[in-house]
């Protein structure tokens, strides 16, 4: 029992990467492999697939059977070959999770996604890093990435991601922030979709408003 807890405190640590960061746009827009990451955001399946379009390999889809939305190939086969994807819908909540964790614990998947309706609990996702730490030694160091609706708030995942839509007349685009990451600062990003490529630009955090300067003390009289 010792033994377990102490394996469930470790998946809370920040682990070395086993390999190199998957850039999805340039060095600056990356996720660790071996590590369970979140997106969130109206536009966290397109993150999601730029996740896709930056590895190889099959990639595994869990969502719940319950839910309506399925992704559609002929919107995304631009980004990612629909032959590489797998899709698992389970019936019960718990089964979206018990999937990923032994899909990350094989290493024979390079990327799991998770396409939840709510944040998942704190020890769920400590089972998933310790299996996505099992997977590198196992395989392929396997990334996994859970797709939350509204900001989110998964306790325990490496980073957490933040899409949305910023399209205008004249080009797609989408306003990307990273909220949170072990090891990297809070960023914000404007993504431009121009034909096949992507381009991003980061945007420069809000100046801090300078405090009010007091007032003058009134000259006695």
């Amino acid at each position: 029992m010792t033994s377990r807890l102490e394996n469930l405190r470790r998946g809370l640590l920040p682990a070395r990467s086993p390999g190199p960061a998957v850039a999805l746009l340039g060095p600056g827009i990356s996720l660790r492999p071996g590590r369970v990451h979140e997106a969130t955001g109206p536009a966290r399946r397109s993150f999601a697939l730029l996740a896709a379009r930056a590895t190889e390999g099959p990639v595994l889809w869990i969502q719940p059977a319950w839910t309506a939305e399925r992704l559609n190939p002929d919107g995304f086969h631009a980004l990612a070959a629909p032959g590489r994807f797998l899709f698992a819908w389970p019936r019960r909540a718990e089964d979206a999770l018990w999937t990923m964790e032994e899909a990350l614990r094989s290493g024979l998947v390079p990327l799991v996604i998770a396409d939840l309706q709510a944040p998942p609990p704190l020890t769920p996702v400590r089972r998933l890093q310790l299996a996505a730490e099992a997977g590198s030694k196992a395989g392929g160091p396997p990334l996994g990435l859970l797709l939350v609706p509204g900001d989110g708030g998964a306790a325990g995942v490496e980073s957490r991601w933040h899409m949305t839509p910023a399209h205008t007349a004249e080009a797609t685009a989408w306003r990307l922030e990273r909220r949170r990451a072990r090891l990297d600062p809070p960023g914000t990003w404007l993504v431009r979709r121009e034909r096949q490529r992507f381009r991003a630009q980061r945007l420069a955090a809000p100046a801090e408003t300078p405090p009010a300067a007091p007032s003058p003390a009134p000259v006695p009289g």
